[in-house]
C-alpha cells in the first residue's frame, strides 16, 4: 500500500510563533585553539573537551548563517546578507544555510544535515544536555527547518536551491557586497524531483520524531531536552506532504528538472531517498503504512547487497541501521530484525575486512575511491557515525567492540592521530587547519590571489571539519585548495553525532590534547598538492620538459594572472558524480 496521508486544503504556515528554548544569557563562545592542548584534570563524564568540541561543532553552523541574523548572534564578525532572496519568485527565501565556502544555498545536501544530525540528537541527544548544547541545538536546527518550511511553499512546490553556482563560484568576498543576482530554482507538479521531495521529507520526519522525543530504545540514551510536540507535529504534517509530492508525477532525479542544481550537488537516484523518507515517517507518525512503503522501495529499488559510502546523495546503509533500530525499538511496527542486523553487519564487516583498491583502509583512514578524492573525512566521518550507532544492538559483543574501536581509530585519524599531526577541525588546536577555503572567514576579495590576501585567515571559522588529507596522508593547508581545506553543512553533521556521544560515554579526552603546538609544521609536506584545484604533474622528457619551458615564459605572465581565478573556478568539490 502507497502512503498517502491526508493533506489539508490550508497549507501550513511558518510556525514562527511556536517558542523555542530560550538561548544563555550569558552566550557560551569558542576558547582560543591553545585550550585544545591542554589535558583535562580529571577523567568524569561529561569530559569538558569533547564537550567544547560539541560546542564547536554547533557554533560553525552559526557562522554559515543566511539572511537577517539575530540580536543573540555570537559570531561578530557576520553580517545580514542575501536578505532578499526569494523575490525573484515574490517570496521570502531569505534565511538558512549557506552551503559550504561560497553562498549558494542548496537544499539537497542541507536536508541531508538536518536528517543525520536530528537522528543523533536521537541516539545520543542526552551527550547535548550534558554539554548545555541543547539550546544551540535547538537554535541550529530551527535555523534550517524554519527555512526549509519556507522553501516549501505548497504541498507541491520545494525549492531546491538559490543562487547559481557558476556565478556564485566567479565572487570572493565577505557577506556585505553579494553579487545581487541569486535566481530561485523549484520543482513542482509538472517539473519533478523525486529525491529532493523524499529528502526533505526525511529530514522533516526525522526532526519531528526528535521534537516528539521519540526513543529508539534502551540500547540508546534518551533524546536531547527540546521536545515540544506543536512544533513536531508541524514539522510532520510537512514530511506527509513533501513524500507525497515525491510520490506524484514522474520518477525522476530533481536535477532533471533543474539542470543548474546539477551543477554543484548532482543526484545519482532516488530510490534510496524513497526508502529513508519512507522510514523516518513510519517512526515519527507510527505508520505501518509507510513501513510498507519502506520495504517496497527497499526491494523496488535493489537496495540490498550495497556497499556505497553513506552521504547527501547515498543513503543506502542508513537504512540498513535504521531497519535495524525500527525493528529493535518498534516490534509492533517493524519486523524481520535479524535480517536487518544480518544486512547491517555485512555491510560493516566487508569496511573492517577489506582491503581491495576499490574501497580500502589507508593508513588508518578509510577510502572510498571518488567520493573520498573531493573530501576525504567525510566518507570515514559518516562510517564511524553509523558503526557508533549500530554497535549498541550488534549480534555479538565482538562484533560491538570491533565497530566501536574502528570507529574510534576514524575519529581518533580526524583529531590529530595522522602523519600530518592535525586535527582537522578548524580551531580546536594550534595544529588545526589555519586556511580553511571559505570566502566569509578568508577576509580577502581578490579572487586571484586567495592563497595571499590576506596572508593570514582573517576570521577563525570555529568548529569547521575541512575536507581532509589526500590519499597519501598529506594536507596542504592551502586556501584554494578546494578538496582538502573547503568547509561544508554536512562535513561537520557526523561529528556532531560522533561528540555527542563521546561526551555521554568517555572520560578521556579526544586525541588532539596530546598535540603541542608546531606537531603540524615539522610534519607539513614540501611542494604542492595533487588533486582536482592542482592538476598534478605529469612525467616528461628533457625534450617536452625544454619545449614545455619555452612556451611558458613566453606566455608566462598571462599563465601567472590567470592561476588563482583558474583555481578557483575549478574548486567546486561537488561538481561531477563519481
Amino acid at each position: 500500500m502507497i502512503y498517502r496521508p491526508f493533506l489539508s486544503c490550508i497549507f501550513l504556515s511558518i510556525p514562527s510563533v511556536i517558542a523555542q528554548l530560550s538561548l544563555p544569557s550569558t552566550p557560551w563562545q569558542p576558547p582560543d585553539a591553545s585550550a585544545g592542548s591542554q589535558a583535562s584534570v580529571q577523567a568524569i563524564v561529561p569530559n569538558a573537551q569533547w564537550a567544547t568540541l560539541l560546542g564547536n561543532s554547533l557554533y560553525f553552523y552559526e557562522a554559515q548563517r543566511s539572511g537577517h541574523l539575530p540580536a543573540t548572534k555570537r559570531v561578530s564578525w557576520r553580517n545580514d546578507s542575501a536578505v532578499n532572496d526569494g523575490a525573484d519568485v515574490n517570496l521570502d527565501l531569505s534565511g538558512g544555510y549557506y552551503d559550504a565556502g561560497d553562498y549558494i544555498k542548496a537544499t539537497f545536501p542541507l536536508t541531508f544535515t538536518l536528517m543525520s544530525i536530528c537522528w543523533g540528537a536521537t541516539d545520543f541527544g542526552r551527550g547535548y544536555d550534558l554539554a548545555n548544547q541543547t539550546e544551540y541545538l535547538d537554535d541550529m536546527l530551527r535555523w534550517g527547518l524554519d527555512w526549509l518550511m519556507k522553501a516549501h511553499p505548497s504541498s507541491t512546490t520545494l525549492y531546491v536551491q538559490v543562487a547559481d553556482a557558476n556565478l556564485d563560484n566567479a565572487y570572493w568576498g565577505g557577506d556585505v557586497n553579494l553579487p545581487t543576482d541569486r535566481p530561485s530554482y523549484q520543482i513542482n507538479n509538472t517539473a519533478t524531483g523525486t529525491d529532493a521531495a523524499a529528502g526533505a521529507a526525511a529530514a522533516f520526519a526525522a526532526c519531528s520524531a526528535l521534537y516528539s522525543s521519540r526513543s529508539l530504545g534502551s540500547s540508546f540514551s534518551s533524546p536531547a531536552s527540546l521536545q515540544n510536540s506543536t512544533y513536531a507535529a508541524t514539522l510532520l504534517a510537512h514530511a506527509q506532504q513533501l513524500y507525497s509530492f515525491a510520490l506524484s508525477g514522474p520518477q525522476q532525479t530533481y536535477q532533471t528538472a533543474v539542470p543548474e542544481a546539477g551543477t554543484a550537488y548532482a543526484s545519482s537516484s532516488f530510490g534510496d531517498e524513497l526508502a529513508i523518507a519512507a522510514l523516518f515517517l513510519a517512526w515519527a507518525g507510527n505508520s505501518s503504512d509507510a513501513y510498507a512503503d519502506a520495504q517496497r522501495w527497499y526491494a523496488q529499488y535493489g537496495l540490498a547487497g550495497s556497499d556505497a559510502v553513506f552521504n547527501w546523495d547515498s543513503k543506502t546503509p542508513g537504512v540498513h541501521v535504521l531497519f535495524s533500530q525500527l525493528a529493535l525499538a518498534e516490534p509492533s511496527l517493524a519486523g524481520n530484525l535479524s535480517g536487518w542486523q544480518a544486512e547491517s553487519e555485512r555491510y560493516f564487516d566487508n569496511i573492517l575486512n577489506s582491503q581491495e583498491t576499490t574501497k580500502g583502509i589507508r593508513r588508518g583512514l578509510l577510502w572510498y575511491p571518488g567520493d573520498s578524492d573531493d573530501a576525504s573525512l567525510n566518507p570515514a566521518l559518516n562510517a564511524a557515525m553509523l558503526m557508533t550507532r549500530y554497535a549498541q544492538i550488534a549480534t555479538t559483543p565482538a562484533k560491538k567492540s570491533a565497530y566501536l574501536s574502528f570507529a574510534q581509530n576514524q575519529v581518533d585519524y580526524v583529531l590529530g592521530n595522522n602523519p600530518m599531526s592535525a586535527p582537522y577541525v578548524v580551531g580546536s588546536n594550534p595544529n588545526s587547519p589555519s586556511n580553511p577555503h571559505s570566502a566569509m572567514a578568508s577576509g580577502g576579495n581578490d579572487i586571484g590571489q586567495i592563497d595571499t590576501s590576506p596572508p593570514q585567515e582573517a576570521y577563525v571559522l570555529y568548529g569547521a571539519v575541512v575536507g581532509g588529507p589526500d590519499k597519501k596522508d598529506r594536507f596542504y593547508n592551502i586556501r584554494s585548495d578546494w578538496p582538502e581545506t573547503e568547509v561544508a553543512l554536512d562535513y561537520n553533521a557526523p561529528m556532531l553525532t560522533l561528540a555527542a556521544m563521546h561526551v555521554l560515554n568517555d572520560t578521556s579526552d579526544p586525541y588532539y590534547t596530546r598535540l603541542q603546538a608546531g606537531a603540524y609544521e615539522q610534519s607539513k609536506p614540501s611542494g604542492q598538492p595533487c588533486d582536482p584545484a592542482f592538476p598534478c604533474h605529469s612525467g616528461l622528457s628533457s625534450g617536452a620538459k625544454i619545449a614545455i619551458g619555452v612556451v611558458v615564459g613566453l606566455v608566462g605572465a598571462v599563465l601567472l594572472g590567470l592561476a588563482g581565478y583558474y583555481a578557483y573556478q575549478v574548486r567546486k568539490r561537488r561538481q561531477f558524480r563519481y
